[in-house]
């Protein structure tokens, strides 16, 4: 059953204003490694004991030199494609991933492939044709899945562009690989998306995806709720990572915010770790830990009162509304 959104903007409403921290650890949780030059140091902290972190991605095709000395079976890196190369019939990702395969021994089980193509450059995205973006798949994704590696479709951004790409894209794609006695689809694996926004935009949005796409898994690659205060970005964190964790076709996620509130581009209270590059709350929750009441943007380990639990009652309250969106 699908609530409308009316509907659920208003139950969403009658749920208390805090919830319960969700500190458990998740293997579906991943890393969007966003370094920065001037505190490469942070770097460390995501593989630090404990921590619920069991893969990341970087937006390229080869793995950072900063976890070379952690296994890829406890911490998985995942190529990606990030956007075309100059020349459409260009297929240095195949080779790299054949290389790190064949001669590094590394074991790809996973690939992502285009960010945001149905976004422009200016804000982060590749800005691709979909017939282009089909025959770079068919040169290099069609030979990956042949070496048994997984491929995620495109991860589209959150607005109404995404499906109708996508829609193209596999469309072109399917074109370049039927003939005219011989009708194919291009196949993935599992399905890639993006979202900045609150809660209830981020439920509808999985449940398009859902309704487009039955039956694949979906893999959560960017999300966020930017520029909120403190208690709300807190409440999206938890109310998402509950519900991603609960979601059995949500194979893997991977917060947006793995950054010092001083450069984050999603608003302070979105950053997982401090000005001085202390773990927040949100932070040490991702990883596993319990809160360390260090404000986003303090520079210093200042701490606050930690967020109160709501109510078991309440809590289950809020999953039975959650249960009815899936």
């Amino acid at each position: 059953m699908l609530l409308s959104t009316a509907t659920f903007a208003v139950l969403l409403a009658a749920a208390p204003s805090f919830i319960l921290p969700v500190s458990a650890a998740s293997s579906k949780r991943g890393l969007v490694f966003t370094p920065n030059e001037t505190s490469r140091a942070d770097d460390k902290i995501w593989v630090e004991k404990p921590t619920s972190l069991t893969w990341y991605y970087n937006y390229e095709s080869r793995p950072e030199p900063t976890y070379n000395d952690v296994s890829q079976s406890d911490f998985e890196f995942v190529p990606m494609m990030w956007g075309a190369p100059e020349s459409i019939d260009d297929t240095s990702f195949l080779l790299s991933v054949q290389s790190l395969v064949k001669d590094q021994g590394i074991n790809i089980t996973n690939v992502l492939s285009f960010n945001e193509p149905d976004g422009p450059f200016v804000y982060g995205g590749s800005n691709m044709e979909p017939s282009a973006a089909a025959q770079i798949w068919v040169n290099n994704m069609i030979p990956i899945q042949k070496m048994g590696i997984r491929v995620g479709l495109p991860a589209c951004t959150g607005g109404s562009s995404g499906l109708p790409w996508l829609q193209n894209f596999l469309s072109e794609c399917s074109k370049l690989v039927s003939t005219e006695k011989n009708q194919q689809n291009c196949t993935y694996d599992f399905v890639t998306l993006h979202w900045y926004g609150n809660f209830e935009g981020l439920a509808s949005h999985i449940g398009q995806y859902s309704a487009a796409f039955p039956n694949k898994t979906m893999w959560i690659t960017e999300y966020n709720i930017n520029d909120q205060d403190l208690e709300t970005t807190q409440e999206f964190y938890n109310m998402s990572a509950e519900y991603f964790d609960r979601l059995e076709y949500v194979e893997r996620y991977s917060l947006f915010g793995a950054f010092r509130s001083d450069v984050s581009n999603v608003g302070p209270n979105g950053a997982m770790l401090s000005a001085n590059g202390s773990l927040t709350d949100i932070g040490a929750w991702y990883l596993g830990r319990e809160a360390t009441g260090i404000l986003p943007g303090s520079s210093s380990s200042a701490f606050r009162p930690v967020l109160p639990q709501m109510s078991f009652a309440a809590l289950a309250a809020l999953v039975a509304v959650t249960v009815l969106l899936t």
